[in-house]
Parts: C-alpha cells; sequence; structure tokens
C-alpha cells in the first residue's frame, strides 16, 4: 500500500521531481532514468494505471476539501492567542525566553468533549518520551488507539478521504484503511538503539526527546494542556500563517521540562481528524519525498 522511494506502484504518470531516486513519468524511457519496476506497473499490461497515481492537483484540491470539511475545528471565539516576540532566523536557536506571557490566553474546553478531541487526548499519556527506550502498549492502550480511529472514521472528513483513496485503489473497504491507519500511526519502529520505542502518532502529537532536543511535537491540543500544567514554556514564534480563523500555522520555540524545541510547527485550531487525515494523504501520496 506505501510506495516505494524506488518503485513505480501508485506512481505512473506522475510529474516529474528532482528529488526522486527515479522516475515513472512518460518520458523516464527516453531518459534513462525510470524505476526498475517502470514497464511491471506502467506498461501496456502494467499493474498500476497512471488514473492509480495521486497527481499535484489532485494533492491541492483534496487537502482544501478536507480543509473544509474540518467540521470540529475552533471558531474564532473559542481560541485566543498571545504570541508575543516574533524572533529573527538568528535568534531562534539561542535559547531565550522572549515571551513572558503564556501562548495560549483562553481555549474553550468545549471542544474538548467532542468524541474525536476526547478520545485523542486520552491517548497522549500512552507515551514515554526518551528515544531508546522501548515502548510497552497495554490492552488498555490498544483500546484507546482502536476508539480514536474508530471515532475519526466517522466524520465526513475522513470518509471523503478513504473515498478518494479507494477510486485510486490503495483500499478496497473501509475496514482495510482502518486497519492500515492503525499500523500507519501506532505500529512501533526504533528511532534510538535498535528498540521499538517510537510511533509515528507519539513522534507527530506527543512528542519526543531525542539527543536532548524536543522531536516531533506538532499538536496545538497537547502545546495547550502542557503549557496550563506548566510544564511547557513558550518562549517565541517565527512564523505566523496567513489566515484570520483555524485552522491557522504558528512556527515556534518553547520548552518541554528543559528540553528545547528549535523551530517546530502546528496547525492551530484544527481538529485531530483533519490532521490525521492531512498527514496520512500525504504520506500516501509522496512516501518519502517532499
Amino acid at each position: 500500500l506505501y510506495t516505494a522511494p524506488d518503485s513505480c506502484e501508485g506512481r505512473c504518470g506522475e510529474p516529474f521531481s528532482e528529488e526522486d531516486e527515479c522516475h515513472c513519468h512518460p518520458e523516464c524511457e527516453t531518459e534513462h532514468n525510470c524505476c526498475e519496476d517502470h514497464e511491471r506497473h506502467c506498461g501496456p499490461e502494467g499493474f498500476s494505471s497512471s488514473s492509480d497515481s495521486i497527481t499535484e492537483r489532485e494533492l491541492l484540491e483534496l487537502s482544501e476539501q478536507l480543509y473544509g470539511l474540518d467540521h470540529n475545528k475552533a471558531r474564532p471565539s473559542d481560541i485566543a492567542l498571545n504570541p508575543q516576540h516574533l524572533a529573527e532566523p538568528d535568534e531562534t536557536g539561542d535559547k531565550r525566553d522572549r515571551s513572558p506571557q503564556p501562548l495560549y490566553k483562553y481555549v474553550n474546553e468545549q471542544l474538548f468533549s467532542k468524541p474525536t478531541y476526547a478520545s485523542f487526548i486520552k491517548l497522549l499519556d500512552n507515551y514515554q518520551r526518551a528515544t531508546g527506550r522501548e515502548e510497552e502498549v497495554t490492552a488498555e492502550e490498544l483500546r484507546e488507539q482502536k476508539r480514536f480511529l474508530e471515532e475519526v472514521m466517522k466524520t465526513e472528513l475522513m470518509k471523503k478521504l478513504f473515498v478518494f483513496l479507494q477510486g485510486k485503489n490503495r483500499y478496497s473497504s473501509e475496514q482495510e484503511f482502518l486497519q492500515d491507519l492503525e499500523q500507519m500511526w501506532f505500529g512501533l519502529y526504533s528511532r534510538g538503539d535498535g528498540e521499538r520505542d517510537s510511533s509515528g502518532f507519539e513522534h507527530v502529537f506527543s512528542g519526543e526527546v531525542k539527543k536532548g532536543k524536543v522531536s516531533g511535537f506538532h499538536n496545538w491540543i497537547r502545546f495547550y494542556l502542557l503549557e496550563k500544567q506548566g510544564v511547557v514554556n513558550y518562549f517565541s514564534h517565527n512564523f505566523n500563517g496567513p489566515w484570520d480563523s483555524y485552522p491557522d500555522v504558528l512556527g515556534l520555540q518553547f520548552s518541554w521540562d528543559g528540553f528545547y524545541k528549535e523551530v517546530g510547527s502546528a496547525f492551530i485550531g484544527c481538529s485531530p481528524e483533519f490532521e490525521l487525515g492531512l498527514y496520512s494523504l500525504c504520506f500516501l501520496a509522496r512516501p518519502g519525498r517532499a
């Protein structure tokens, strides 16, 4: 189901990109830079028709549709931010707290009672943040993972994503998609010392500490909850997104229990299903590539 960077599976007819290890566009044969399995997948009798590839235009259009279907996102009145200091490029690495006040002035916590938010928040205490230590997954944590995925799959946003991917012959059933999401986000892999110490969910949403620095940690809900507890200290921001409603994007600097994040970024005010859906789409459409 995942396209390997050195394979044409699901990539036939895609636009040329210099970043690709090998190519699957129609001219690659004359340019002698096709992937080895180009003929097997993209030839007249190939396994992957060009209609199965996901074009740049389709990525753009579907991303906008998912944005529009984020019915559980925060309204402008639900969040009040206090971004304070705008850091220059030479300031992001010096670990100086230039913003004395918290980032979040106010969040309407009624948002967190929505099923996708509530089941998402339950997952956040399931991880030990240090890499190199194997994660132990309890039966209760497995139930929490399953519950979260079931809740997001009830949303119009995720149903739209599934229908698109089904149309691209990525999945034959919603159950197959659900099982793949579980492996994609909660399957354990190693970030250090060969231990099964990490997962996509832990890295992206919960955050990790590797070699004394914060790694991942891109979720606004997680940040708000830890800032409220006093274990996250907001330092500054280096980018404030272009929109005047939510979701918006913020690039920021912060400390988590003394561990520093030099340049982090997050969608502010989006629902958990919006991030899960958008990132899953990117991973499936352009794995290993920008």
